[in-house]
């Protein structure tokens, strides 16, 4: 991942569609979330969208955003949220020089598709999790047919100039398997109609476990 980020049309852009997501892309951010407890680092936290779906359960989430115009409109839904939220524009390896307790949960929400380099990024959250705990994820994945064409053809052309670095057609869960976790439940679902001609519209969502 990159030191702290300065993106000024895709922060503006991400303004916008954070507000106006779906009520199918909503309901997969609060199922992502349900059933997570004690202390959670939420990688890529945008605008601050997950916050208002955390359970009581969190006694505390650390939200890390290196973009800082998004940090600083995380920090306002941060005020708001129904848990305590700490909001910071480190990165994770920034995070991970400062030390610090490991943590019961990750999530990651549409990030992994943008990082430079995810495999990498997924062992450190492996290290960062404690035996046991959990990484929730909600991603772009790559899929197959016209789609995958499709994907290829948006990654290799002027989507990742757009929408932040974000690649539509990675192979995230063989990368979350690959960094050493354990997948104990997933499934895929298309937030749009199939014919829908757009290279997001089928998410990932599942729950990958650190060993004990």
């Amino acid at each position: 991942m990159q030191n702290t980020i300065d993106n000024p049309f895709f922060a503006r852009l991400w303004k916008v569609m954070s507000t106006h997501e779906t009520d199918a892309i909503r309901r997969l951010r609060r199922e992502n979330l349900a059933g997570l407890s004690g202390r959670v680092l939420e990688v890529g936290a945008g605008t601050g969208t997950n916050f208002e779906f955390y359970p009581d359960t969190v006694t505390e989430v650390v939200a890390v955003e290196p973009e800082r115009t998004l940090a600083e409109v995380a920090q306002q839904a941060a005020a708001t949220a129904p848990v305590p939220v700490t909001v910071s524009t480190d990165t994770v390896e920034q995070y991970m020089a400062a030390g610090g307790e490991q943590f019961d949960g990750v999530v990651c929400s549409l990030v992994l598709c943008s990082v430079d380099d995810p495999e990498s990024v997924l062992r450190q959250l492996y290290s960062l999790l404690k035996p046991g705990g959990e990484l929730r994820y909600l991603e772009h994945i790559a899929g197959s047919g016209a789609q995958a064409g499709l994907q290829k053809f948006a990654d290799a052309t002027i989507w990742p100039r757009l929408f932040g670095n974000c690649h539509t057609h990675r192979h995230t869960e063989e990368s979350i398997t690959g960094a050493g976790f354990t997948v104990s439940r997933a499934r895929r679902e298309w937030t749009m109609p199939r014919w829908v001609p757009l290279p997001v519209a089928e998410f990932a969502i599942g729950r990958a476990v650190r060993a004990a």
